[in-house]
């Protein structure tokens, strides 16, 4: 399986060399290949992702707004992701069900439903090719049914928004927001996943030296157990 992180910038307006753009990764296994995410910088830049199928994590602007004036490829997604995107031109919809997992390829997917917007609910994707799965969720609070979610994974794909300070609150019923890094390899460290690699990179991560917060990034990976890197813009990782 192979990992191309096309882009690894977080809704902010901080930019820099290495996260220059929204959250974008495609998963490939052989002659299959899904690319995750598509948000609103990309919107003039889309023929440069070469993508043949678009999955989407929600319909929040920096995972879906790339996708506004439509795509040539099929389009998977949530029927609550596609309320939100019904002006956009598709022409070939796909739904995703929670918890039921479908095929593109050789790829095996199943979409977990995680807790981060009330506006645009988002899930989390485990995937499979081969002997290697791995779970991409670029914004979270939390996973339903973590244990599933986790069970065999060699790399989990998590949210940056935020290291070690929980950006989670809770304005009404149910928590909103971004869980940091911290216990996310928590999770890693619990469930037994041996790899993190942090995408969708917040102001601490995109606007301070990089090689801080990997140091810190790797320190905390190290109290659990776990090996821990940040993505950036461009980077390919190969597993076997």
């Amino acid at each position: 399986m192979k990992l191309h992180f096309h882009g690894t910038r977080g809704y902010i307006e901080a930019q820099s060399r290495r996260h220059r753009r929204h959250s974008v990764c495609t998963v490939s296994y052989r002659r299959s290949r899904v690319t995750i995410d598509c948000g609103e910088d990309w919107l003039d830049r889309l023929e440069e992702l070469k993508a043949r199928t678009f999955l989407i994590t929600h319909a929040h602007p920096d995972h879906a707004g790339g996708l506004a004036r439509g795509a040539r490829c099929p389009v998977y997604a949530t029927g609550e992701a596609w309320q939100l995107m019904e002006k956009y031109p598709f022409e070939r919809r796909k739904t995703v069900h929670l918890r039921k997992h479908f095929h593109i390829g050789e790829l095996r997917i199943e979409a977990f439903p995680v807790a981060h917007s009330t506006r645009a609910p988002a899930v989390g994707y485990r995937i499979s090719g081969g002997q290697v799965t791995v779970f991409y969720v670029p914004d979270l609070v939390f996973i339903e049914d973590r244990e599933e979610a986790l069970q065999g994974v060699k790399v989990y794909i998590g949210d940056g928004a935020a290291i070690t300070r929980s950006l989670v609150r809770k304005p009404g019923e149910e928590l909103i927001g971004h869980t940091p890094v911290r216990t996310q390899l928590t999770w890693c460290q619990k469930f037994g996943v041996p790899r993190m690699i942090v995408t969708h990179c917040g102001t601490r991560i995109v606007e301070n030296d990089p090689g801080a917060a990997e140091q810190k990034i790797e320190e905390l990976a190290r109290e659990r157990g776990v090996e821990a890197k940040i993505a950036w813009d461009g980077m390919e990782v190969v597993l076997r």
